[in-house]
C-alpha cells in the first residue's frame, strides 16, 4: 500500500510513521470511524500535480538514541550535507512519530537535516503503547523543548538555521524558539497550532467541527455515549472520558479509544481520505497509542504553558525569518491560527514573514498542494540563509 497520508497535532502529521517503526498489527477497529466524502475524480490515487514535489529519498549518515533524562531516550537520525545548514524536522501529533519521508521537505545538497521521535513516540524509548506510564513522566512542552536543545549539543551545532514543524509541531516549533531564541536563524511552519482554548474546544470539545464534518464530529461524541455510565457528564468534557478510557486497564477500551479518538482526526485531515490507510494507520498499536494518549495529555494540560504564552512572546522571534504555510480547507488547525500568528510577527518588528494560504488543501503535510507549498519555502529560506 502507498502510504501518502500523513496528519497532525492535531499533526496527525505522520502516517508515514508507520514505515519507520517496529510494526505490530492487529485488526482496525473502524466501528465509530465516518465513511469518507466521495471521490469520482479518482484523486486519491491520482492526486493534483504541482510544480514542486518532495526531494528525492535519502539514507541517514548518523542515527542512533540520545539518552535525555526521566528515562527517555529519543531515537534521531541526521543526513542531508554533514557541513551543511543545521535543520531539525518536529513531527506532529503529539505522539505522531517521525518517518524517512520528512527529510525530503530539506534540499539533502544544502541542509544537515536531523529528524527524531519526541518522547513517547514512535521508535524512542519507551513508546506509550508498551509502557504507558513511563512514556508520560516529564512529558511536557518545556521538556521537550529542552530535549531539541540537548539534541543540538549533541551533535555539537552551534545553532539551528531551520526549525520545520507541522501541527503541533509548529506550536513546539515555537514554544522552543521562544525559550531559545538565540539558537534558531529562522521557522518554517505547517498548519500552525497556538494552543488557544479556542482552539482546543473548536476540535475537541463544543463541536466547531461539527459545521464541515457532521459524521465525524457525531462519531466522535458517539462513542463516549455508547461507552458511558453518565453521559449527561461525560458529555461536558469529552476529552476527559477519553482520557479516563485511554488510560484505563482494559486494553480493549484503550485501544477501542485510541481508534475512535484518531480515526475522527483521521477523517478530517485531508481533502480526500483514503479508507485504506485509515484502517491501517488505525490497526497499528505502536503509532495509534502514542498518537491519541499523548494528544489528549496535552490537550487536557493546555498545552503545559500559560494561556496566550506563544502570542504574548512572540516579540522574542522578531529577528527570526518565518515561513508559514496553510491549507485553505485545513477543519484541523483553523486558518486563523496562522493569521493570527503572521500579524503578531508583523506588529512587533519580523521584516520576514511569508504567509501562504493553500487552496484546496487541508491539515496533513502530505496534501499535494502544501508539499509544494513547503518546498518553495524551504528552497527560499536556504536562499536566505546563504547570504
Amino acid at each position: 500500500m502507498n502510504l501518502f497520508l500523513s496528519v497532525l497535532l492535531v499533526s496527525l502529521d505522520n502516517l508515514h510513521a508507520l514505515a519507520f517503526v517496529p510494526k505490530t498489527t492487529m485488526k482496525a477497529d473502524l466501528s465509530y470511524v465516518s465513511p469518507p466524502a466521495s471521490d469520482a475524480a479518482g484523486m486519491i490515487k491520482n492526486p493534483a500535480k504541482f510544480p514542486r514535489d518532495l526531494y528525492p529519498e535519502l539514507e541517514p549518515f548518523d542515527e542512533g538514541f540520545l539518552d535525555v533524562g526521566d528515562g527517555h531516550r529519543l531515537a534521531y537520525d541526521v543526513s542531508g550535507n554533514p557541513d551543511g545548514i543545521p535543520a531539525v524536522f518536529l513531527h506532529g501529533g503529539p505522539g505522531a512519530g517521525v518517518s524517512p519521508r520528512v527529510r525530503r521537505f530539506f534540499d539533502p545538497a544544502v541542509f544537515k537535516i536531523v529528524i527524531f521521535d519526541q518522547r513517547g513516540s514512535g521508535k524512542s524509548v519507551p513508546n506509550a503503547a508498551d509502557d504507558l506510564e513511563a512514556s508520560l513522566v516529564g512529558n511536557t512542552t518545556p521538556k521537550l523543548a529542552e530535549d531539541i536543545d540537548k539534541l543540538r549539543e549533541h551533535l555539537n551545532i552551534e545553532k539551528w538555521g531551520l526549525v520545520l514543524g507541522g501541527s503541533w509541531g509548529s506550536f513546539l516549533a515555537l514554544a522552543y524558539a521562544e525559550t531559545y531564541p538565540d539558537r534558531v536563524d529562522s521557522l518554517l511552519l505547517r498548519g500552525v497550532f497556538l494552543f488557544g482554548p479556542d482552539e482546543v474546544d473548536y476540535l475537541f470539545s463544543s463541536g466547531g467541527t461539527f459545521g464541515q464534518n457532521p459524521q465525524a464530529w457525531e462519531m466522535y461524541c458517539k462513542y463516549i455515549e455508547d461507552t458511558s455510565p453518565d453521559w449527561e457528564r461525560e458529555r461536558r468534557n469529552l476529552l476527559g472520558a477519553y482520557w479516563e478510557r485511554l488510560t484505563g486497564d482494559d486494553p480493549g477500551t484503550r485501544k477501542a479509544a485510541a481508534a475512535a479518538f484518531v480515526g475522527y482526526e483521521l477523517s478530517i485531515s485531508k481533502t480526500y481520505v483514503d479508507p485504506d490507510v485509515v484502517e491501517e494507520y488505525l490497526g497499528t498499536p505502536s503509532i495509534l497509542i502514542p498518537f491519541a494518549v499523548m494528544e489528549v495529555h496535552y490537550m487536557l494540560n493546555a498545552g503545559f504553558v500559560r494561556r496566550g504564552q506563544l502570542l504574548d512572546n512572540v516579540d522574542r522571534l522578531k529577528h527570526l525569518k518565518v515561513a508559514i504555510c496553510h491549507g485553505r480547507g485545513d477543519y484541523v488547525c483553523q486558518p486563523q491560527a496562522a493569521w493570527r500568528l503572521a500579524e503578531g510577527l508583523r506588529k512587533v518588528g519580523c521584516t520576514y514573514v511569508d504567509l501562504e494560504f493553500v487552496s484546496g488543501a487541508g491539515h496533513s503535510d502530505s496534501e499535494p498542494g502544501l508539499v509544494d507549498a513547503m518546498v518553495r519555502a524551504s528552497d527560499k529560506l536556504a536562499k536566505a540563509l546563504q547570504k
